[in-house]
């Protein structure tokens, strides 16, 4: 070995041989694809070895580099520990806490919720990370997560906010335009909005025994917010979160029962970042928005 690779080097490896490509590693690391490619390179450089064959398709790992990866992604997860842990010993209520939450959430709730929370609490800087997939609070890549269903990981903390029912809704214009739907056989009538790729409620459908399918879907897109701003323009029916119906202007909740089941609402956070203060105020105060968003009570917008 010619000498010791900096760890941004390593940290440029886990994500390409974790995403098969420059481009893919430099979006899940927020640098540019160039600057991946230089930290491969490089790493190589130091180690005098090889890592990756390279060809059209992206880098294939060698088998050297399989036998790196292990261990590399063992570290990294004992530095993002230690990072939690030296986090969770500061005692100061400034710098910054970092939220992750459903894109529908992130979009549509927790911008009224941080009205109080910035006031409360003006000398935390918040960074919101709109995500529908799993970050990973175990590698630091949010401090708490506000989740639809219960974080199983022990090293978590994590604390049960209440569910939230999902119902058929429409805006009032297109219900002007169309009618009430009763029945669940109505609905097959009217233009609905839907998933593209996403079809959880399709088998959810045809588990009660609906000839639910794609094609009843007349706008589909499997961007949540989209969906919710396609529903809020009068375009069609289609599936929300109850509170969300509830506190938007003009949108009605059907009383059709096609018994989705609800969303668990669990805030979680690591466990050794639970005694800072900055992080425990945050999670604190989200956690009493939420509950009263869920509960009902939440202002009308």
């Amino acid at each position: 070995m010619n000498r010791e690779p900096d760890w941004a080097l390593w940290r440029s490896f886990v994500a390409v041989v974790s995403n098969g490509s420059l481009s893919a590693a430099a979006r899940e690391l927020g640098i540019s694809q160039p600057t991946v490619g230089r930290h491969i390179e490089t790493l190589e450089a130091d180690l005098g070895l090889p890592l990756f064959e390279r060809s059209l398709t992206g880098l294939k790992p060698n088998s050297t580099a399989l036998r790196l990866y292990e261990p590399v992604t063992r570290a990294q997860a004992s530095l993002a520990e230690a990072a939690i842990m030296a986090e969770g010993a500061q005692d100061d209520l400034g710098g910054t806490v970092r939220i992750t939450a459903s894109a529908v959430i992130s979009n549509h709730v927790l911008p009224s919720l941080l009205l109080p929370i910035r006031s409360r609490h003006p000398g935390i800087a918040l960074e919101l990370v709109p995500s529908d997939s799993s970050e990973n609070l175990l590698l630091r890549e949010a401090d708490i997560a506000i989740r639809m269903f219960r974080p199983t990981q022990l090293e978590l903390v994590t604390k049960r906010l209440g569910e939230i029912p999902i119902v058929p809704a429409a805006h009032q214009d297109y219900l002007a335009r169309r009618g009430t739907p009763a029945t669940v056989d109505d609905l097959f009538t009217h233009d609905m909005v839907g998933f593209d790729r996403f079809d959880g409620i399709i088998v959810h459908a045809q588990k009660l025994g609906l000839k639910l399918s794609r094609d009843n879907f007349r706008l589909r897109t499997d961007d949540q917010p989209l969906l919710w701003s396609l529903m809020c323009s009068g375009l069609g029916i289609g599936f929300a979160q109850a509170s969300l119906v509830r506190d938007t202007p003009g949108m009605v909740a059907l009383p059709i029962d096609l018994r989705i089941p609800p969303l668990e609402v669990w805030l979680t956070t690591h466990r050794e970042l639970f005694t800072s203060h900055r992080i425990r105020a945050i999670y604190d105060a989200l956690a009493e928005g939420l509950a009263t968003y869920i509960s009902g009570q939440h202002s009308q917008r």
